[in-house]
């Protein structure tokens, strides 16, 4: 069975295709980056709508693969913006058209839960999804994934987003925050701001800012930026170990991508003699090849959905998704 998939949630457009054992044929993507400030959703779609012809040829031609062994389309159905969301819809919906194959709608969460959970093996770990716009804790139970704790105000990449611009960088932040981060020496006070299982940083986006304005260096914000929220994330995602009695723990999301952010969880995995897994770069942040994995699961299943009932869901939670291929 081969699979094709269409990634669209914010900031890149990405076509991916996979075969029956997870096994990435095919894989092109193109990232959106605003001249300045951060992601306007309009732009992003015009940029996707741009990319995405190219980007189908490139991947199938890397699968080496024609249309005609494409079994279905899958498409991430939600979370994320609305026009770019739409416009990756509308390709799939396109696609799955021209190619008579079903078209399978997709949770842009679980499948960053499922590339993880078959690339590592892992078959039931606690999931620490920390992206743009999610930041949640997530645990398989009772057919569906359900959150066991996530931000209160915004999302961690965003966050970072927002701070590294307001210091007079540019989007996307996570990475030049990090880099910085290395040169920084001193670590700065900043709001240490949990709640159970739940986190929160505009406190620490304010916090930081007048530290700048007092004359903190970026470096030794970034460093404290890192140290502070990703030592918030390890200590929730240690709370949901213990509180589900789970024995290991998957990262997700383009945040996930940061090398202290996984040191830090591996090592609070390996304290309590627990397995951690992190997901190759390429997969960790928004890819086509994940929704792919994660349609072929469903379409197997028997999900599928008609054109006229293929409306993409902005805010679709993931605890709202079923996971048939998991409940039997």
């Amino acid at each position: 069975m081969v699979v094709l998939g269409i990634e669209s949630t914010a900031h890149t457009a990405s076509v991916g295709i996979v075969g029956e054992n997870a096994e990435v044929l095919g894989l092109a993507s193109d990232m959106y980056r605003p001249p300045t400030g951060g992601i306007h959703p309009r732009d992003a779609a015009n940029h996707h709508v741009e990319v995405f012809p190219g980007l189908i040829e490139r991947a199938l031609a890397a699968a080496r693969v024609s249309p005609k062994e494409i079994e279905a389309v899958a498409f991430a159905q939600g979370p994320g913006l609305g026009p770019c969301l739409r416009t990756g819809a509308t390709v799939a919906r396109t696609l799955a058209l021209l190619w008579r194959r079903p078209l399978v709608p997709v949770n842009h969460c679980v499948a960053h839960i499922e590339i993880a959970r078959v690339l590592s093996g892992l078959d039931d770990p606690v999931l620490l999804y920390a992206s743009g716009g999610n930041t949640q804790v997530i645990a398989y139970g009772s057919g569906r994934y359900r959150v066991l704790g996530e931000t209160l105000d915004v999302g961690i990449g965003n966050f970072l987003d927002k701070l590294w611009i307001s210091l007079g960088g540019q989007f996307p932040g996570g990475p030049a925050i990090e880099k910085a981060a290395l040169e920084g020496v001193e670590l700065l006070p900043l709001p240490y701001s949990v709640h159970g299982m739940d986190v929160a940083f505009s406190g620490m986006l304010t916090a930081s800012q007048v530290l700048h304005a007092r004359g903190a260096s970026r470096e030794d914000l970034a460093y404290s930026v890192e140290v502070t929220a990703y030592s918030m994330l390890t200590e929730i995602t240690e709370r949901a170990l213990a509180h589900r009695k789970k024995e290991s723990v998957v990262l997700g999301g383009g945040v996930a991508c940061n090398e202290r952010l996984r040191t830090m969880v591996r090592s609070m995995a390996e304290s309590r003699a627990k397995r951690s897994f992190a997901p190759p770069k390429s997969l960790c942040v928004d890819n086509g090849a994940m929704i792919a994995w994660t349609g072929l699961l469903a379409f197997r299943a028997g999900v599928t959905v008609p054109i006229a009932d293929s409306v993409v869901q902005p805010r679709q939670r993931t605890d709202l998704v079923a996971t048939p291929w998991r409940s039997g």
